[in-house]
């Protein structure tokens, strides 16, 4: 049995629930919202610091960033699956080669995201419509910001690492460090050199740096089968095949409900750059509140992986209501702190009214509707836990990618309004929650009888 860090792991597999789910998942949304307010501080520097257009540039990239890190997202969480089943089946002895793997399968990945992205990142911004006045600027942003990508995965895997044996505190701590010295450096680059958008940039590298370093530093940290090791770095077949099972399913899904996020982004584009201004500061507080019912997806997941591999069901069920419950009415309360206080949160990125104006509707259309996410994220995540990672990515890919892309091409072309735009949001998260949630109870009761019969033969 791996000797761990006690004081920072949660016993997922007794006791009550509801304290440990929110214990989990509290960490988690704080380090995703710490990580969003941190983008907000690039916006909010180069708004206040330079000019509209600058603000635009990195708003631009905003929806292309999401594809590439929604993908390795989901593939870290093959890494978190697969090192909490092992911890649930009481497999100790794998734990370190699955460690190791992930980690160096997010060195590889992060190296060709680099590697392609400097070539690939003008031609990228063209495809999203981006303005003409917006792109050079928005190009010198996305170039220096793929350096970041090795950093950004490791520090991505790492924490999945750390958060499959319930160790979600660490990787906050991390990102709490790294987001202080990247607002730092934001306004010593931009306010006190006057670097503008490259300024930005290079701080998000550096920050990113850190807080990579800091997730090895913690691994480094730990005993037995959870301690990192430079030299053991290596690929294992087995749980490369496991990782890339759950989590590609699980990334491509991310990466396809960005794509739907890229072609919105571009038809806002075609509004202008106030437009485009306006929803960059609404999409700030929007991902907040969507940060808090993924954490508890995040949970669903990570408690699910652990006790249906210790063939606990009915512990299960409980995780997927009290998830949902706890998950999706504290994402309500915090979109309506939002929208209620929205005259004066948007004064942090602007003071122009057309840019407050377009703002105001997204947060009226999308962020007041949030929770709706919670509806298939929970359920998908469950369904990932219990080894279905395929089906939830399937329908999460017809109900929001390829639905916005007909709605976008067909009601939209209609009435090409920005209202029309936004709706297409809500409507999605309705159609695809409905049936996510469907197919986890189906496959649910399907698993639960395996394991009764199971238990009976034996």
């Amino acid at each position: 049995m791996a000797r761990m860090n006690r004081s920072n792991d949660i016993d997922m597999l007794n006791g009550p629930l509801a304290g440990k789910l929110t214990r989990f998942a509290i960490p988690v949304a704080a380090a995703s919202i710490l990580q969003q307010l941190f983008n907000s501080a690039d916006l909010a520097v180069v708004g206040r610091f330079d000019s509209s257009t600058a603000m635009a540039a990195v708003g631009s990239n905003a929806a292309l960033v999401n594809l590439l890190v929604s993908l390795f997202m989901g593939l870290s969480l093959g890494a978190t699956v697969t090192i909490a089943s092992l911890i649930g089946r009481g497999d100790q002895a794998k734990i370190s080669s699955a460690l190791h793997t992930s980690i160096l399968l997010a060195i590889l990945c992060g190296a060709a995201v680099l590697i392609l992205g400097e070539f690939l990142a003008p031609a990228m911004l063209i495809i999203m419509n981006t303005p003409e006045d917006v792109l050079p600027l928005a190009t010198l942003y996305l170039r220096i910001f793929f350096v970041a990508m090795p950093f950004t995965l490791i520090y991505n895997f790492g924490s999945s690492v750390l958060r499959a044996k319930g160790d979600s505190a660490r990787p906050l701590y991390a990102l709490i460090a790294s987001g202080i010295l990247n607002v730092i450096l934001n306004i010593v680059f931009v306010a006190g050199f006057h670097q503008g958008v490259a300024g930005v940039a290079i701080a998000t590298v550096i920050s990113n740096i850190l807080s990579a370093a800091l997730v090895l530093f913690f691994l480094k940290q730990e005993k037995g089968e959870f301690h990192f090791y430079f030299h053991k770095l290596s690929i294992s077949g087995e749980h490369l095949h496991r990782i890339v099972t759950i989590g590609l399913p699980a990334g491509v899904q991310g990466m396809v409900f960005s794509l739907s996020n890229v072609v919105i982004q571009s038809a806002i584009n075609g509004f202008g750059a106030d437009c485009i201004a306006g929803n960059t500061a609404g999409q700030n507080f929007e991902f907040m509140a969507y940060f808090v019912v993924n954490s508890y997806a995040q949970a669903a997941t990570t408690f699910t992986s652990q006790n249906f591999a210790a063939g606990k069901t009915s512990r299960c069920r409980r995780v997927y209501l009290l998830s949902t419950v706890i998950g999706l009415t504290a994402t309500l309360a915090l979109s309506l702190v939002f929208w209620f206080g929205r005259d004066l949160f948007l004064l942090i990125f602007t003071t122009d009214p057309k840019v407050t104006y377009y703002a105001v509707i997204r947060l009226q259309f999308i962020c007041l509707f949030e929770l709706l996410t919670g509806t298939y994220e929970i359920s998908g995540g469950c369904l990932r836990g219990m080894n279905h990672s395929l089906l939830p990515a399937v329908i999460i890919t017809l109900g929001s990618c390829v639905f916005r892309l007909v709605w976008i091409a067909t009601i939209f072309q209609l009435h090409h309004t920005i209202e029309m735009l936004m709706i297409v949001y809500p409507v999605s998260w309705v159609i695809t929650g409905s049936v996510t949630t469907f197919c986890y109870f189906r496959i649910f009761a399907r698993e639960a009888r395996k394991y009764s019969t199971d238990e009976q033969t034996a």
